[in-house]
């Protein structure tokens, strides 16, 4: 069943032949003033390494094309569930810029709703603020409606090596702390990235993330 949701996700944005904004967000107007027609793609997946030994897989996929962005996500609201997004992308500034997607989707399987959700990064020289949340309506129970979110602090003094703070908000699996917080250091090599994430340190049994990423 939970091949069937992931089939479903990946079919459904691959048959709509999207794309994504360049990762430095440049303008969106090439030199004669048209919209660029190029599309680009990104693809991550985090493995959860959690406290109680299990081990579980959250893919998201990414499409964005001038202002339109698509996203579909596994295992993100909660295992054996997905989600598909649509939204627009506004970015503003130029020593200090402003990235910012309204979006709203549908999730399905486990827990099913609807969701208005956001992704928003503010950049300045090599220190970057992101964050993405999503408040889920389910359709089930009004127990299973929740506020995700995950945000993330980071500076990065090469082009190569990123780190900072990271914090989350999830009920996909159990935990101690409503809010988890912890660190992360990350490494990229022209469109590859690898990140690895320690969060709730000072606990006796912390959490483990480590995620990896490819754009094109």
């Amino acid at each position: 069943m939970r091949n069937t949701y992931l089939a479903i996700l990946c079919t459904a944005l691959l048959a709509g032949q999207v794309g994504a904004q360049n990762s430095s967000g440049s303008s969106t107007t090439n030199q004669t003033g048209q919209w660029p027609t190029n599309w680009t793609y990104s693809l991550s997946a985090y493995t959860y390494f959690l406290p109680d030994s299990s081990v579980y897989v959250q893919p998201t996929f990414t499409a964005d094309r001038q202002w339109l962005h698509l996203q579909g996500r596994y295992n993100y609201e909660s295992l054996g569930t997905g989600s598909v997004w649509v939204g627009l992308n506004f970015n503003a500034g130029k020593k200090v810029s402003l990235s910012i997607t309204p979006m709203f989707g549908g999730v399905f399987g486990k827990t099913s709703g609807i969701a208005p959700g956001y992704r928003a990064s503010l950049d300045w020289r090599r220190l970057e603020l992101y964050s993405e949340g999503e408040l889920v309506f389910a359709f089930d129970r009004d127990s299973d409606s929740f506020f995700y979110n995950w945000s993330e602090f980071s500076v990065s003094p090469t082009d190569w090596l990123r780190a900072g703070l990271v914090m989350q908000r999830t009920r996909t699996f159990q935990a101690d702390l409503d809010i988890q917080r912890g660190f992360f250091v990350g490494l990229s090599y022209k469109q590859f990235e690898i990140t690895g994430y320690l969060f709730n340190p000072a606990e006796r049994r912390p959490t483990y993330v480590i995620s990896a990423r490819v754009d094109f």
